[in-house]
């Protein structure tokens, strides 16, 4: 199969997600920071909490209208409001203005509507997939996603510092091609068995998700695996938290590289944009590799030691102020995130029942909504710990994860974990 043969609608949003990606990396990203020296650090953890709420709240109603309303129209509404909070986030930063409080209300507003309008691009995606095609769906998606976060942190990281308006009106400019593809190129997707039932009365959002998850709840072995997922993914947005906030604030600016007379010089805010490309650059770079160099190494090996690694290396980020070193323990934290999530994903499709997995993938994929507000909260601990309490903050994470990688391995055998999920 190439891209070709494959859905119009599909072709339209992998092009458009890329375009998305790079915009949040670009902006997004950078808004911890921007609040920071805005709000002071420990204001600025709250008021980021606070709209990794509303996000969640943004994905159930989002979810919600995607299956009444149909995915079209839920995109349109979705990316609607992203591009109108853009605008204004760049009119209210202007020295015209210099609005910091309309800056973070569009930036509330922001986060609710790209949440709003993802859980509708995902259906669509399975709506014109068969699993045959799934493989290269996801597999060109993922590419593109990830070039385009390497692409947007390097130009985030070096037109912050001074440009922040420019970066906020390209980002208008950039959602403005979003909403007018997805109003002029996609067509709806929504199933008839699924418009059929959307017309039958349905409980409550709120109701329908708390029956699911407190059928999740009975499963303890998935619960230690969700448990391990959402520490990971603390861990992983740290980068973009508190290390983003404290690289930010305290790293000198330094000579990265220096050739002859040509020098590449970085402050705190460069060296981020530096450290999440080239984690984004490894991953993509490395991950077929390292499936042909680990596959013969035993699942709780790769588990322990890819933690193990994985949270190194974020140690060695909450404390150090030397570029070459932050630059090699991201090095060793991509190794190990590559080492991890594979085999994490394999112990997922194992204990997650075919009858049931929309529910459970529901609850499981909150794992991020969940670390996005731990990770935000701990923007609030670091205005009160110590850079190496944060570390060890971090390694007591990384010990809980490989302490519930253990309860999964040693007490549920592989061939008994489906087994168990069903019961």
């Amino acid at each position: 199969m190439n891209l070709s043969a494959l859905h119009p609608n599909l072709r339209v949003r992998i092009a458009v997600g890329f375009l998305q990606r790079l915009l949040d990396s670009m902006v997004m990203s950078f808004m911890a920071i921007y609040l920071a020296f805005e709000y002071g650090v420990a204001i600025a953890g709250v008021l980021v909490v606070t709209v990794m709420v509303l996000g969640v709240v943004g994905t159930l109603a989002g979810g919600h209208m995607s299956d009444t309303s149909g995915r079209r129209r839920t995109l349109l509404l979705g990316e609607a409001g992203v591009c109108l909070t853009f605008a204004l986030m760049a009119v209210a930063d202007s020295p015209a203005w210099h609005s910091p409080a309309i800056v973070y209300c569009g930036y509330l507003v922001n986060k609710f509507a790209a949440s709003f309008a993802m859980p509708a691009n995902d259906a669509m995606i399975l709506d014109v997939t068969t699993p045959e095609s799934r493989k290269l769906v996801y597999t060109i998606n993922y590419w593109s996603i990830n070039l385009a976060l390497a692409f947007g942190a390097l130009l985030g990281g070096f037109l912050y510092n001074g440009h922040f308006t420019l970066l906020l009106a390209l980002a208008a400019g950039g959602t403005v091609v979003i909403a007018a593809a997805t109003f002029f190129l996609i067509a709806e997707t929504r199933p008839e068995e699924e418009a059929g039932a959307a017309a039958e009365p349905r409980g409550s959002i709120l109701r329908d998700f708390a029956s699911g998850y407190r059928l999740v709840l009975q499963d303890r072995v998935f619960g230690r695996l969700l448990v391990a997922a959402t520490l990971f993914m603390s861990i992983e947005l740290q980068l973009i938290n508190y290390i983003g906030v404290r690289l930010a604030r305290d790293l000198p600016e330094q000579n990265l590289l220096a050739i002859g007379s040509w020098t590449v010089q970085v402050d705190g805010v460069a060296m981020l944009g530096i450290l999440r490309a080239e984690n984004t650059v490894l991953v993509v770079a490395l991950a077929l590799v390292a499936h042909l160099v680990l596959r013969r190494v035993p699942d709780n090996v790769r588990l322990y030691a890819g933690a193990g690694l994985f949270t190194a290396g974020y140690m060695v980020l909450a404390v150090s102020d030397t570029g070459w070193v932050l630059l090699v323990a991201a090095l060793v934290l991509t190794v190990g995130e590559l080492m991890d999530v594979p085999v994490r994903q394999a112990l997922l499709a194992d204990m997650v029942p075919a009858a049931s997995r929309t529910r459970y993938m529901a609850v499981y994929n909150l794992n991020i909504r969940v670390a996005l507000v731990v990770a935000s909260l701990c923007i609030t601990i670091g205005s009160v710990l110590p850079p190496w309490g944060m570390a060890a903050l971090y390694g007591v994470f990384g010990l809980v994860i490989i302490w519930q990688y253990r309860a999964i391995l040693t007490t549920t055998p592989a061939a008994d974990r489906a087994e168990l999920a069903r019961a």
